[in-house]
């Protein structure tokens, strides 16, 4: 009995957009929220600006996922669109192709001409778009996907800090905030890894330091631009 595996490449790109939203959801509303505090703005111009950064981060992650994406699946169809007129007008050229492609990877010749030859006829384009381009049905581009997944990774990560720094008493908002946050890069750290079945220790820490070091920078000028100003 076949028994069908499960393998990353199916997932590879709903993987990246959720993590790069929810990391980007996450790190930019809390650096905005924690460097207007710092400059010691008032609880509603936090949150104002806190949502403003939601909801125009949610929008641009969703539509640059929805352009960088389409043009990969463009490239694809253009692709796809040139395999089909070879296999249409250089049948034995393709043929050929696909021998040596098989010749390549250890066949014998006479072996790799006989595959060749079955798998042209049962999927000829598919065949030659798996071996020559690597397009498959479990990883062509899906823009619209990608931007759903982002949009909403981007949402959920943002309302992190929102939720804290709103729920935080007022006379110390900046430091539960920061703790809330770190778990939370933490825990995205950790899922994205175990998702991704590779060691948690390096992408935990690689997120987390990278969130801390971004909101410490966006506090300390957040705290010198309000001295400047007030």
């Amino acid at each position: 009995m076949a028994h069908p595996e499960s393998h990353l490449v199916s997932r590879i790109g709903i993987l990246r957009a959720m993590v790069l939203g929810a990391n980007d959801g996450i790190i930019s509303t809390a650096c905005l929220v924690l460097g207007v505090a710092a400059a010691e703005a008032s609880r509603s111009t936090i949150l104002t600006a806190g949502m403003a950064g939601l909801v125009a981060g949610a929008t641009s992650m969703a539509l640059g996922e929805y352009v960088s994406v389409s043009s990969q699946r463009d490239a694809e169809a253009a692709d796809i669109a040139k395999e089909t007129w070879e296999l249409t007008n250089l049948p034995d050229h393709e043929l050929d192709e696909l021998t040596e492609i098989y010749a390549s990877k250890g066949l014998p010749r006479a072996l790799a001409r006989e595959v060749a030859e079955t798998l042209t006829q049962h999927d000829a384009l598919g065949t030659h778009l798996a071996e020559e381009l690597g397009i498959t049905v479990h990883n062509r581009a899906q823009p619209l996907r990608a931007a759903i997944s982002s949009a909403l990774a981007f949402t959920l990560g943002a309302a992190v800090p929102l939720v804290t720094i709103a729920v935080a008493p007022e006379s110390n908002d900046i430091v539960p905030t920061v703790g809330i946050v770190a778990i939370g890069l933490a825990a995205l750290g950790y899922s994205s890894a175990r998702f991704g079945r590779t060691g948690t220790a390096v992408p935990t820490l690689r997120v987390l330091v990278g969130g801390l070091v971004a909101m410490g920078i966006t506090m300390a000028v957040g705290s010198l631009f309000g001295a400047a100003v007030a």
